[in-house]
């Protein structure tokens, strides 16, 4: 089968198709024809040697962490799921290789029917890291959370999981993005110069968690919060642990499934949340572009010029 991977640190052009041996479903996990899956950003930070060091890595490096498709190998153990259904989900986090044509999931979850295949091969990600970081930062009803990066992948979902938690969103994007963001419940602003004022005239009451999905300015988030311990990024930036600010990174799909029960896979924290929202018309997952699966270099070169608005994904 087709798989999408690179052999090397270096740019975007690094990033070939390539053929290699089909996955197949073992026990807990279910098998797919992927019909789209999810450009992460972080894996562009791994394939330019941003987080060497950080994020071992194993070359070739296959890439993709989310998909979505339609169930052609049930494994062991499994129940509530059957050949030829459509769900999206996550792969094992140690293996990836969810951009190819087929990709064993470890965690998934029916497709909501108002979504496109495109939508739902770039959901599940977005879904889990929006989760685990507005849980890590007990974000609540009644709380006021700033998103920096609110229109991207992840930012785009995380506004969407914070104003259904009850809480008032404050989001920073690009001023083209701004309706855009009311769109989704945030209250936008711009980035840069001048955030700790803007954020404080919109929220005078002061900022109960900061979700920085784009990093850069963590004195300012910081001051924002008014407490290190109240910002959470996502994003590579290396002065995270000496400013004491906490650097998430993706869990370990695979361990958590086990944790759960993968006969159960519902049970993992976030996508079963996703599939109630979205059937309540509450979360959509915005699509930047999609892109053929033999065109993954160009995916990843809009990925790094970070002018994309929502996910961008790989069709198969």
């Amino acid at each position: 089968m087709r798989a999408v991977q690179f052999s090397e640190y270096g740019p975007a052009g690094v990033v070939h198709v390539t053929e290699v041996e089909e996955p197949h479903a073992g026990p807990g996990t279910v098998r797919i024809a992927v019909r789209a899956s999810g450009l992460s950003a972080g894996e562009t930070h791994i394939r330019s040697g941003k987080l060497r060091g950080v994020v071992p890595v194993t070359f070739p490096f296959r890439t993709g962490f989310d998909a979505a498709g339609v169930v052609d190998e049930v494994g062991d153990g499994v129940t509530g799921v059957g050949i030829g259904d459509e769900v999206f989900g996550m792969t094992a986090a140690s293996t990836r290789g969810a951009n190819a044509d087929y990709a064993v999931l470890v965690a998934w979850a029916p497709k909501p029917a108002t979504w496109s295949w495109e939508a739902a091969g770039g959901a599940a990600g977005s879904v889990e890291t929006a989760t685990r970081v507005l849980d890590r930062l007990a974000v609540g009803a009644g709380h006021t959370v700033l998103v920096q990066g609110a229109a991207g992948g992840v930012g785009t979902v995380a506004v969407q999981f914070a104003v259904a938690r009850g809480a008032a969103v404050i989001g920073t994007a690009s001023e083209h993005n701004h309706d855009f963001l009311r769109s989704l419940g945030a209250e936008p602003t711009t980035y840069g110069t001048g955030l700790v004022e803007r954020v404080r005239a919109l929220a005078p009451g002061g900022v109960d968690a900061v979700f920085d999905c784009a990093g850069g300015a963590l004195p300012d988030l910081i001051a924002v919060a008014g407490d290190p311990a109240r910002v959470v990024t996502i994003a590579p930036d290396l002065t995270a642990a000496p400013l004491g600010v906490h650097m998430s990174h993706g869990v370990q799909a695979d361990d958590t499934a086990a944790s759960v029960g993968a006969a159960d896979p519902l049970a993992l924290h976030g996508l079963g949340i996703a599939v109630e929202l979205a059937g309540q018309g509450r979360l959509r997952v915005p699509v930047a572009a999609a892109f053929p699966l033999t065109e993954a270099a160009a995916a990843h070169e809009l990925s790094e010029s970070r002018h994309s608005r929502g996910k961008i994904v790989l069709v198969n």
